[in-house]
């Protein structure tokens, strides 16, 4: 049994539907297939759950429903079946979008839908063409608590539900969301953006799967960015531990929380390109590899945050405990951090209304400075020559390195 995972390219639009048909109708073992939102449709519902005047809410969902309805007036000889679930789903997203109370818990109702519209028309599409499958609501498998935009998963109830699903697969193919999962009030909540590598891994790691499979818009794993640097090259495999520790630097190519389930149950993790299915991908699994080429990761939309002690006397522990507690109630992961006599810099992910909350309860203890709009590059495995290139970079505001990474903080 194998979990493949399709993310928003591979679903974007008529064609990419039917390349993933056609992927899975040459699949003979049992499968699970794990579907994102199709092309851009989670940033126009992150713009909907924000919107606050209603002709730009009527506007963005018109823009929506209009882009949906094109792919399955392309996709399908009668859409009688798909037409009445969809226009039931963009009115939940109208209503969930108008509902007032806290921004977290809307967003998560409101930006989930794009994945369960995708899903559901990739399955209608695959009865269509002859492939068995059936329809699930992820959020009856995936439970969490509720941190809303962040879920942390009840490993031990999702299990339990996911192992329900073993009878199904030995009979059709089954289709899901990416992304969402449930509390235990049956609110929604989502796993962190870009969750559905998660997702995947969480149903592979509770069904002992053979495998789990990203189909991405890539030939696989590479050392950078190929957009950024073209002479970009794939690593044909990976050791688990390598690849977790490129997702925690920022390697948009594999969602961070995706390796650890898949490690701890021994599951290989495949990163396979669909327009080329048969090419190799990256195989990512327990294995190890001896001087791996320099890795490069861009993490743009960086905040740095310092607070300096005000009364002369040096930071210390209790200053750092301040600190930290101040970041776990916020729930904001630091990316990179420097101390100094009587100062201690963090870099994070900005997003203004934690930041802007982060900054007033730092600021009580602290004098407290921030900049946002920088890019954190990292090197990992650097060698002299990459060392030498981006540790003299201009306008560098923080460099850190250890025996075998290199971080420098950039303004853009």
């Amino acid at each position: 049994m194998r979990v493949f995972k399709f993310g928003g390219a591979s679903v974007k639009n008529a064609a990419a539907l039917r390349n993933v048909a056609s992927i899975l109708s040459s699949q003979k073992d049992p499968l699970l297939v794990v579907v994102s939102a199709m092309g851009k449709t989670t940033n126009t519902l992150e713009l909907i759950a924000s919107a606050s005047e209603k002709q730009t809410l009527s506007r963005e969902i018109n823009i929506l429903r209009s882009y949906h309805h094109e792919i399955i007036d392309l996709l399908f000889d009668k859409a009688d079946g798909v037409q009445p679930t969809l226009e039931k789903l963009f009115n939940q997203i109208q209503v969930e979008a108008n509902k007032k109370g806290d921004y977290d818990q809307k967003y998560d109702q409101v930006v989930s839908l794009g994945e369960v519209i995708s899903s559901v028309i990739l399955s209608n599409f695959l009865t269509q063409e002859g492939i068995e499958n059936e329809w699930i609501d992820a959020r009856h498998y995936i439970f969490t608590d509720n941190t809303f935009r962040e879920g942390k998963v009840d490993w031990d109830k999702t299990q339990r539900q996911i192992q329900q699903l073993l009878p199904i697969l030995n009979n059709k193919i089954i289709i899901t969301q990416g992304f969402i999962g449930a509390t235990e009030n049956n609110l929604t909540t989502t796993l962190g953006r870009e969750g559905s590598d998660f997702t995947a891994a969480i149903f592979g790691a509770c069904l002992d799967a053979e495998s789990v499979t990203i189909w991405k818009d890539v030939p696989g794993v590479m050392n950078a960015d190929p957009k950024r640097l073209s002479a970009a090259i794939v690593f044909e495999e990976l050791p688990f531990q390598e690849a977790a520790e490129m997702t925690y630097y920022g390697a948009s190519v594999i969602h961070p929380k995706t390796i650890k389930p898949l490690a701890n149950r021994d599951i290989p993790l495949f990163v396979k390109s669909f327009a080329d299915p048969s090419a190799d991908g990256t195989k990512i699994h327990d294995c190890k590899i001896d001087h791996l080429p320099p890795l490069i990761v861009f993490k743009e939309n960086q905040c740095l945050i310092s607070c300096k002690v005000t009364d002369y006397t040096f930071i210390d522990e209790h200053h750092l405990g301040i600190i930290f507690h101040a970041l776990s109630e916020k729930n904001i992961k630091v990316n990179v951090m420097q101390t100094s006599a009587i100062s201690f810099s963090f870099c994070v992910d900005f997003r203004e209304d934690k930041i802007t909350s982060l900054v007033k309860m730092l600021g009580e203890k602290f004098e407290v400075f921030y900049n946002t709009g920088l890019t954190l590059i990292t090197v990992k495995n650097y060698d002299q020559k990459t060392f030498d290139e981006y540790r003299l970079r201009h306008e560098v505001v923080l460099e850190q390195s250890s025996r075998s990474t290199l971080q420098v903080l950039i303004k853009r």
